[in-house]
């Protein structure tokens, strides 16, 4: 199935531009009018201040996101472990030094029977290196450098993944916070509109022309919008601070009611094409879970070469070069010194079945990781399919109230004329600015839930977050 989606009808466009001017003149005199007053005597930062677009969000999303940054001392230690496995293979030196005083009368003597014997020191020091290396371990050698690789490339994957996600949370923010703040438009605009049918119907009671009732409706319909606007600003409130968390800011202690951001970017429908097989395949191909899981599963068939290599002898070469004082003067600085060179082997014949339990649960855990590799594919499948599924509601939404925003307004003229001659009541205008602010409220909805889609479908294949979010 292949759906491509053109441009979007230039109303729309005119529609989103329209209330992104709105909502820049609405959101900058909502600051000035609930911005605290220690806000004002204290100079806020810079980078707080600061004109950001989304691509500006995800790259200091990278930079100072705490749990991008944790993951990357994970992938630090990771790296250790790397060195320590790489060590298995590499030639050891070592140093040795010792000195001993022994009690005289502890020291068994050669028996002799004339003046000139020899007599054991009570005092010995030897000291030396020995360079080692081990020549054979029954596949050990091979399968350290093999799993140091893909120790590094593993965690490399993991820590793609953690990057991945945690930008997809940004970007989701940063659409939250756009969404919110035109909420807040709508329904300043709502309350608004009532208002001045309040007024109206004030004036017209005034006059005479009608009821008391008609006062006490209008009353009504504005104070039930205020609680939707109140709602929208602490919605936005709330959207500033996660993404503000999310960028990892460590905000002033005197910014405490309304976090001054300034984004740049607006909810656009930018057309997108999509084919939900190459997506699928693209998912398996790119995901960097998969790509991680298929790496333990190569982690877990070198544990089972470790284990087996329990079966085999263990050969190691050792040269070196030695000091010692020798042993039967008592002139601590006659010594003897030279080099040595040799090689030494261990088998073991039986270890009551250690190596065998050893084999037994590295395979088991090789089984298992192809399980959890084949159980995530499916899973990733699932996340396509589910993404591309809701991409497509997304967009059919949209679609859907293209006109319905100039229907709602036209519906309200026409309900206020047919009022003003008498041919339909109040009730009729009320529903009418009902319906507009609704209409208005969905659009604006249907945006964002198209950009929080795509946003999702993009990393559900496996596509790079920056690199999507600047098309």
């Amino acid at each position: 199935m292949n759906v491509v989606f053109s441009k979007w009808p230039k109303k729309i466009i005119s529609s989103s531009v329209a209330w992104a001017l709105s909502s820049a003149l609405a959101l900058s005199a909502l600051a000035q009018t609930n911005a605290p007053a220690t806000v004002a005597t204290n100079k806020l930062p810079e980078w707080i201040t600061r004109p950001l677009s989304i691509a500006d969000a995800l790259n200091t999303t990278l930079q100072q996101n705490g749990t991008i940054l944790k993951a990357k001392n994970d992938l630090e230690a990771t790296y250790g472990l790397v060195v320590q496995t790489r060590a298995f293979v590499i030639p050891t030196i070592q140093a040795t030094g010792v000195y001993t005083d022994t009690d005289p009368t502890a020291i068994n003597q050669f028996p002799s029977s004339g003046t000139n014997s020899s007599v054991q020191a009570h005092q010995s020091w030897n000291a030396g290196f020995r360079v080692v290396q081990r020549i054979y371990e029954g596949g050990k050698l091979g399968s350290a450098i093999r799993s140091a690789r893909l120790t590094k490339e593993q965690a490399l994957l993991q820590y793609q993944t953690v990057i991945a996600d945690t930008l997809l949370l940004t970007r989701v923010a940063y659409y939250d916070v756009l969404l919110d703040a035109q909420q807040i438009v709508v329904n300043e605009a709502s309350v608004n509109l009532l208002g001045k049918e309040l007024d109206d119907q004030q004036r017209r009671y005034k006059a005479g022309t009608v009821p008391r009732f008609n006062v006490l409706r209008a009353e009504v319909a504005v104070a039930n919008a205020r609680p939707a606007l109140i709602h929208a600003r602490n919605n936005y409130r709330i959207a500033k601070n996660v993404l503000s968390n999310l960028l990892g800011y460590n905000l002033p202690d005197y910014i405490w009611e309304d976090i001054p951001l300034q984004l740049t970017d607006q909810l656009t429908a930018e057309p997108y094409q999509i084919d939900l097989p190459a997506a699928l395949m693209q998912a398996l191909e790119k995901r960097t879970e998969l790509a991680a899981l298929r790496k333990a599963e190569l982690l877990q068939r070198e544990n089972v070469i470790n284990a087996r290599s329990g079966y085999q002898p263990s050969v190691q070469a050792f040269a070196g070069y030695g000091w010692q004082n020798q042993q039967f003067s008592t002139d601590l600085s006659q010594e003897l010194h030279g080099w040595n060179v040799g090689a030494q082997l261990q088998w073991s014949i039986f270890d009551g079945f250690l190596t065998r339990g050893q084999v037994m649960q590295a395979k088991a855990l090789q089984e298992k990781s192809k399980t959890d590799l084949d159980d995530t594919a499916r899973r990733i499948e699932l996340e396509v399919r589910t993404a591309y599924s809701t991409f497509l509601e997304a967009r059919e939404v949209l679609e859907s109230q293209v006109k319905v925003q100039e229907q709602a307004d036209e519906a309200l003229r026409l309900a206020r004329a047919r009022a003003d001659a008498g041919s339909s009541t109040q009730l009729d205008v009320l529903d009418a600015e009902t319906s507009l602010t609704q209409a208005r409220s969905t659009q604006i909805q249907a945006l964002r839930d198209y950009d929080v889609a795509r946003a999702r479908l993009e990393r559900a294949i496996g596509q790079e977050m920056i690199q999507a979010a600047g098309k």
